[in-house]
């Protein structure tokens, strides 16, 4: 176990975060303690957590994790946790389906018993951000913050509110001025501030890493920024899940939603890191990008063959996808290029289409961002660049009651009729 010391104004102390050894920059390898610090003092590259992880016996290790409760602590080896993990106060998010969707994959042309959804839509607060906040609430507890906070499209700022709540910290979230109200109450109701900003996400993200380096900022814990790397490893725990529902075993295509991009780079690297355990037998695997149109810096810095991703002002109804200027943008174009896979991007009214298609096929009502991935599965089937022959794993990544006016106008009621069978029968329902 790695234990680091960190120093803050008031104190010092032991850090205990497990398998957890220290900071490393993705950029140019500098090495850092455990900390909460996001960018490389020497070259202001990305951090991320760097672990000595359990190699050496894989079925013991399988075994533990079998073993182990039904959320993502299971994992706990494998993560920036205590060992004791389970027993402190979170809202122990994961373990959720994996639902093989061969209605969907008759729709889409894919082979039966090929094509999978994995609905991180029921989490606690009915979104995948659960994962990542649980995460990073363990890193504020190690580093003893009292606020916690968040930059949010909307389902973060809930998963934020939700977990504070639950562990009895204080929590502040910002927010852009015209979310989704569903969105907005989610967030609200636990209890902490909820502060909108005029603006879009990006200029609440400005806001919030000025906000961490004034005095004002002090004992608060962001989330995705000043503790964005450890929160990014939440979504590790979606790599594992999707292998162990499978047998063990890699997916050969998988189809990942990008917001920031930090989802999709993480499940790579989670699933590298079960290949390097020898959990999962190694083998080629394809990794897809899905946007929405109206915000698809990387796809269409896919598309040009562009290395560099051009900001965009977000225009769609996916807002919980939109993020202008996503800082993992770079490295999900490394990732879809090295596994062989594709960024692309769908409209507005296909997503609405591929909302309706999922919830008419499996019985998943997804929130728009999974109507992204679906209505990118769908494209990316049509022009060939998904084998329908292998298996596939999309991702929806929360619940459709969180976006309910992206369907509203399509979805009322059937008929209005009198409590009568002459009624019923008027409509033209009997038949």
């Amino acid at each position: 176990m790695a234990v680091q010391t960190v120093a803050t104004e008031s104190t010092t102390a032991p850090v205990d975060l497990g398998p957890a050894s220290g900071l490393a920059c993705r950029e140019c390898g500098t090495k850092f303690p455990l900390g909460p610090i996001f960018a490389c003092a020497e070259c202001f590259g990305p951090l991320e957590v760097a672990y000595d992880l359990p190699l050496g016996d894989p079925e013991a290790l399988r075994a533990r994790i079998e073993a182990g409760p039904a959320n993502i602590w299971r994992y706990a080896p494998l993560l920036p946790v205590p060992a004791d993990v389970a027993d402190k106060p979170n809202l122990n998010p994961g373990w959720t389906k994996l639902v093989k969707a061969d209605n969907l994959a008759a729709e889409l042309g894919v082979e039966q018993g090929k094509l999978f959804v994995k609905d991180d839509s029921g989490n606690p607060t009915h979104s995948f951000k659960d994962r990542v906040v649980a995460q990073a609430l363990e890193a504020a507890r190690a580093f003893g913050f009292t606020t916690l906070s968040c930059s949010s499209t909307g389902n973060l700022a809930g998963a934020v509110g939700a977990a504070a709540a639950r562990a009895g910290f204080r929590s502040c979230v910002f927010i852009p001025h015209d979310l989704e109200q569903g969105k907005v109450v989610m967030a609200a109701v636990y209890g902490g501030e909820l502060v909108g900003i005029e603006g879009n996400y990006d200029d609440v993200n400005r806001f919030c890493s000025e906000l961490i380096g004034d005095p004002l900022g002090e004992g608060w814990g962001f989330v995705n920024v000043n503790l964005r790397p450890y929160y990014g490893e939440g979504s590790k725990t979606l790599a594992y899940e999707i292998c162990e529902q499978l047998g063990w075993v890699l997916p050969d295509q998988l189809v990942i939603p990008i917001a920031s991009g930090s989802q999709l780079t993480k499940i790579d690297k989670g699933l590298k890191e079960l290949i390097a355990l020898g959990l999962v037998a190694d083998k080629p695997y394809k990794i897809f990008g899905a946007q929405a149109e109206g915000c698809s810096p990387v796809s269409a810095a896919f598309k040009a063959g562009h290395d560099v991703v051009r900001p965009q002002k977000p225009n769609t109804i996916a807002k919980s996808l939109a993020i202008g200027n996503p800082a993992d943008g770079p490295y999900v174009l490394d990732i879809a290029r090295r596994t062989g896979g594709a960024v692309e991007d769908v409209n507005d009214e296909q997503v609405v289409e591929a909302i309706e298609l999922l919830a008419r096929s499996e019985g998943i009502f997804a929130e728009t961002a999974g109507g992204v991935t679906v209505g990118v599965t769908k494209k990316l089937v049509e022009a060939g660049l998904i084998d329908p022959s292998l298996t596939t794993v999309v991702l929806n990544t929360g619940d459709g009651l969180k976006t309910l006016d992206a369907v509203a106008d399509r979805s009322q009621a059937t008929a209005t009729i009198k409590p009568s069978l002459e009624a019923f029968r008027s409509a033209g329902l009997a038949d």
